[in-house]
């Protein structure tokens, strides 16, 4: 029994040991910028905090690289590719346009074919129309058709005033007068005024609102208090503080959370569980070129000419009618039959033989397309923190991302290895990254250029995170299983197939969820995934915007930084 007992005892030690080794192993092996994603995320939220506050934008523009470097060294965001956008356009459309953002904008479309309707595709059933509570592309679209905001971008993306007639600065940039124009009415005929931003703003950062993009008002002053301070002076002229200069408020101004919503209607609309339910049907009451009159849910809307919006002059199309669906090939088949003038979409397998066609754009975007892993799944749970980043970076290592811009983009998409973009200004005159190699975090085509060299470096992430392999393959005493989420869409399953594959080469086992695209957004926000499909286009370009959605309190941070659940707790 006492020779058991030891042997017991020394088997202990032995795996004690070892579980202390693959930690220090762990350890030397994540970059210097890294800190725990979950028990230590409070000094990235003091961060983007100090990046806010910072008044020297040369200083700004370098923590924002740190900021990058903190998010990047724990890789629960895995950079794929950056974005483009394409769409389909009958010839006899002219004057939608698209920001490098991906909002679009058909205020002004023309037709040549004689008809008074516009038939389109964007997406499937909106999430939200509330623009405090939207956070999808395709819910961003319709709010900047629907709604007006103090500003908007005109066809060559720059901001233009939209309520606003322009607008004043103090000396030190942080006092806003807005001067609006008069005469400005609600899509019912009532007066709408300053005292409508007021309201919505301060509406939009409560927290019965709820609101994903609250934290996008947190440098005015009063934020951090729950007192926004912005002030209706009078009926025309909008009054807002600011804690620090802002070099990109215009782009604030004409961003969806801060557009008005009409207060009588909304009130009268809503409960206290459900702040967006005012527009959940059609008939409510907005501000823009557009106003909902028909919602088929699941299968169409219709929005019609508001004759009360400041340019209806301007507005030659009296109706646009929508397509609701994800489903691109029946959206594509329903443009060549000749029943849509717009498709958002088209199928993968269809993007070669459409290059060329003058129907068919390619519009360049700020925004990167990534897979994103939940910082708080049962996945780590027996991980150290430096094991589980080890862990992801080996995931980001396998991928094949020249495969997937090649094969399944097809468009030009450039392979990312950092979250910022391309092209992205640095807030200080110049861009915040020039090179698609030397400025990124690894070499996005390792896996093509050293095959052998690249699975060799994963495998010893793996087996610093404890798993054992033989010949190459996982060990089947340390499996790995994991759920990749993803909507449905013929692109984003060719993406999850391909990782699947790359993943197999090695033996982890990925599974595919295919969800609705509602209930994809909610399960992505409430964290209950392992793997998730992600993409984030900038709202404004300034890498803030991009690195502020992942602080601890934001309803985009999707990876759950900072959220203490389980056995993170």
């Amino acid at each position: 029994m006492k020779k058991f007992l030891a042997l017991l005892i020394a088997a202990v030690m032995c795996f004690s040991m070892g579980a202390v080794a693959f930690a220090d192993a762990a350890d030397d092996l994540v970059s210097d910028a890294f800190i725990d994603p979950i028990n230590d995320w409070a000094k990235y939220d003091e961060m983007i905090a100090q990046i806010k506050a910072e008044t020297d934008f040369a200083k700004r523009t370098e923590l924002m690289h740190q900021a990058e470097d903190v998010l990047m060294s724990n890789y629960c965001v895995i950079p794929i590719y950056y974005y483009n956008d394409l769409y389909m356009q009958k010839d006899y459309v002219s004057g939608i346009y698209s920001n490098p953002f991906a909002t679009k904008f058909w205020m002004y479309a023309k037709l040549d074919n004689g008809s008074d309707t516009l038939r389109m595709n964007l997406a499937s059933e909106p999430d939200y129309l509330d623009p405090a509570l939207n956070s999808s592309v395709d819910g961003a679209c319709l709010a900047a058709n629907s709604f007006s905001g103090l500003y908007t971008y005109n066809e060559e993306g720059v901001t233009t005033p939209a309520c606003a007639e322009g607008y004043e600065v103090s000396e030190d940039g942080l006092t806003y007068t807005v001067t609006l124009k008069s005469g400005l009415k609600w899509s019912d005929g009532s007066d709408l005024t300053a005292a409508d931003f007021e309201y919505s703003w301060k509406r939009a950062v409560a927290p019965e609102t709820a609101a994903d993009y609250e934290y996008m008002f947190s440098g005015f002053n009063g934020y951090a208090d729950g007192n926004l301070n912005v002030t209706a002076v009078d009926d025309t002229t909008l009054v807002f503080v600011l804690d620090a200069p802002c070099a990109y408020m215009e782009d604030l101004m004409a961003f969806p959370t801060f557009y008005p919503v009409c207060k009588a209607y909304v009130e009268a609309n809503s409960t206290a569980d459900a702040p967006g339910a005012w527009c959940q049907e059609a008939g409510f009451v907005s501000n823009g070129a557009y106003v909902c009159t028909g919602w088929n849910h699941d299968v169409s809307m219709t929005y019609e000419k508001n004759p009360y919006w400041y340019n209806a002059d301007q507005v030659s199309i009296d109706k646009v009618e929508f397509m609701l669906s994800a489903d691109d090939t029946a959206i594509f088949a329903a443009y060549n039959a000749g029943d849509l003038d717009f498709a958002d979409t088209v199928p993968t397998d269809e993007v070669a033989n459409l290059i060329g066609n003058p129907e068919f754009y390619i519009v360049d975007e700020l925004g990167t397309y990534y897979a994103a892993f939940n910082a708080n799944s049962q996945l780590f749970a027996d991980k150290t923190p430096a094991q589980a980043a080890c862990m992801r970076q080996a995931f980001s290592l396998l991928i094949d991302r020249d495969y997937i811009v090649e094969n399944i983009g097809q468009t030009g998409q450039v392979a990312a290895n950092a979250y910022l973009p391309l092209g992205m200004a640095d807030g200080n005159g110049g861009f915040f990254k020039t090179d698609a190699i030397e400025e990124g975090y690894y070499d996005p085509y390792a896996i093509n250029n050293d095959y052998e060299g690249t699975v060799a470096k994963a495998i010893e992430l793996l087996e610093a995170a404890g798993y054992k392999f033989e010949n190459g393959v996982l060990s089947s005493e340390t499996p790995i299983n994991i759920e990749y989420l993803t909507n449905q869409s013929s692109g984003h399953i060719a993406i999850a197939e391909s990782m699947q594959q790359d993943f197999g080469a090695i033996g982890i086992e990925m599974t595919i969820q295919v969800q609705d695209w509602n209930v994809f957004l909610e399960e992505r926000k409430q964290g209950n995934f392992d793997f998730a499909r992600e993409g984030w286009i900038a709202d404004f370009n300034d890498p803030i915007n991009m690195l502020e959605m992942w602080t601890t309190v934001s309803g985009n941070n999707d990876c759950q930084y900072g959220r203490y659940e389980g056995w993170n707790a």
